[in-house]
């Protein structure tokens, strides 16, 4: 399996850095984590199309990592592709029905895609949640953003785990489920001199790193504030490990 950061970035548009998302590739099919705007098309720039889509991971509900959901739906409709694609899942944290429901409201019925070819399916968020599907299997934890915020594990076919934070301060909850994982994605918003609550600096980040026993660690979700300082030798205070700041289109083997 092949992972790729689509999107580096934020909600601050950036020409290098799209907003959260990332893609496992499995046998052909794309396993998407998070769907922030533009998804879609930095998708087609590494040669997979929306109907390769069968599982969509949300993190939590804020508009950089979600708004492509809203394309995602439309374009799902499109009758000449809808009948011969795969059925696709949306997972994501409890609210994630009521979320899609009110952008259906917003959209009308443009956004309806048959029962036959769409699955919600929700996680709880108090509690450590695992669940196995055909190839891979993915664990799901609270972190410390939103009041509805996860971050996932996954365990690939070749026994390989890595772990996406999605959004989160440091917590518990992200050192837990890093545990010992061969990779470790996690955000890094914010430079240290300006620390954010609900989000990470590259030394907080590094510490997590380092408490989990991540082997490697991938940073990403830079604000450009912290693109203007040192985030390796920053990371490097708390973290010895294989170090990689993502960028764009990024391919990880796991």
């Amino acid at each position: 399996m092949e992972l790729i950061i689509l999107g580096s970035g934020t909600s601050i548009p950036m020409a290098c850095r799209a907003s959260p998302a990332i893609v496992l590739i499995n046998q052909g099919d794309g396993i998407v984590f998070d769907m922030g705007p533009g998804t879609l098309r930095q998708m087609t720039r590494v040669g997979l199309t929306h109907d390769r889509i069968t599982h969509i991971f949300i993190t939590h509900f804020h508009p950089d990592h979600t708004a492509d959901l809203i394309h995602f739906l439309f374009v799902t409709r499109y009758f000449p592709r809808l009948t011969s694609r795969k059925p696709c899942v949306i997972t994501g944290p409890e609210g994630l029905t009521d979320f899609l429901k009110k952008l259906r409201k917003a959209y009308d019925h443009w956004l309806d895609v048959p029962d036959k070819w769409l699955q919600i399916e929700e996680r709880d968020i108090e509690k450590s949640v695992e669940r196995f599907y055909n190839t891979y299997h993915v664990t799901s934890r609270r972190v410390d953003h939103t009041p509805h915020s996860l971050a996932y594990r996954v365990e690939t076919k070749n026994n390989r785990h890595f772990v996406y934070s999605g959004d989160t301060g440091f917590c518990d909850g992200i050192i837990e489920l890093s545990r010992g994982c061969d990779l470790l994605i996690l955000e890094c918003s914010t430079p240290e001199n300006n620390p954010v609550e609900g989000h990470l600096t590259p030394s907080r980040a590094g510490r997590i790193a380092t408490l989990s026993g991540a082997k490697k660690l991938v940073l990403t979700h830079f604000y450009p504030e912290v693109l203007y300082t040192d985030i390796v030798g920053d990371c490097r205070k708390t973290y010895s490990g294989e170090l990689i700041l993502g960028t764009d289109l990024l391919h990880i083997s796991i």
